[in-house]
């Protein structure tokens, strides 16, 4: 095999997450009486962690005098609301399982705070990953390269034989940051065209060439 751990991001990677973070968002919103988003826009706030999203939806971002209270409340109603219409991408089950079938190690490193992405993991993907690593106070959010560390550190494996799977440009500079191989999917929330102009090398536009590039 060409590598010994894939770690993946979550959001936009195996998980189509953007229908329930933009519905909380709108509904969040709306309690406060500011503008809502489409879905579209949404899909270019996403990526940075929750605090990042508010700071891009609201006026004025944080200085807003209800910047705090907007994340508060999304952060609750998020929680409540985060598997209303989530659910994995086509093929990414069959990945996982081909994956792991040929003895590699997997795990998910996630901008979503460390709690939201255990629940979902273990909700969609109950007993696959070996590791998944959110944010924190101990782990700053992607593009540092804390959480790729912390996993390899707690999976044992060197980063010669790590690949970080993502959809994004944070993604491609948490690879970057780490010093590992990235590979970019054009499936998820930005698209070839926006990954291509971000520095993406390797992209693919299915789990087949995905498996294929991976073993």
């Amino acid at each position: 095999m060409k590598y010994k751990i894939a770690i993946f991001d979550l959001d936009g990677t195996i998980l189509n997450t953007l229908d329930d973070l933009a519905d909380s968002l709108n509904v969040v919103l709306q309690k406060f009486q500011m503008p809502l988003h489409t879905y579209e826009q949404v899909r270019f706030m996403v990526g940075n962690g929750i605090p990042k999203l508010i700071e891009r939806a609201i006026p004025d971002g944080v200085t807003n005098p209800k910047y705090q209270e907007v994340l508060s409340e999304y952060i609750k109603y998020y929680e409540k609301h985060c598997a209303q219409k989530t659910a994995p991408y086509d093929g990414i089950l069959e990945l996982l399982s081909q994956m792991k079938h040929h003895g590699m190690k997997i795990a998910v490193n996630t901008n979503k705070v460390s709690q939201a992405a255990e629940e979902l993991c273990n909700y969609y993907f109950p007993s696959v990953f070996d590791y998944v690593c959110g944010s924190s106070p101990q782990t700053p959010v992607k593009p540092a390269p804390d959480g790729v560390f912390k996993i390899l550190n707690h999976l044992n494996v060197r980063k010669e034989d790590a690949v970080y799977i993502g959809d994004s440009d944070v993604d491609i500079q948490t690879g970057k940051n780490s010093g590992i191989d990235v590979i970019s999917v054009a499936w998820g929330f930005r698209g070839k065209d926006f990954l291509l102009q971000n520095g993406a090398e390797k992209i693919v536009q299915n789990t087949q060439e995905l498996l294929e590039m991976i073993l």
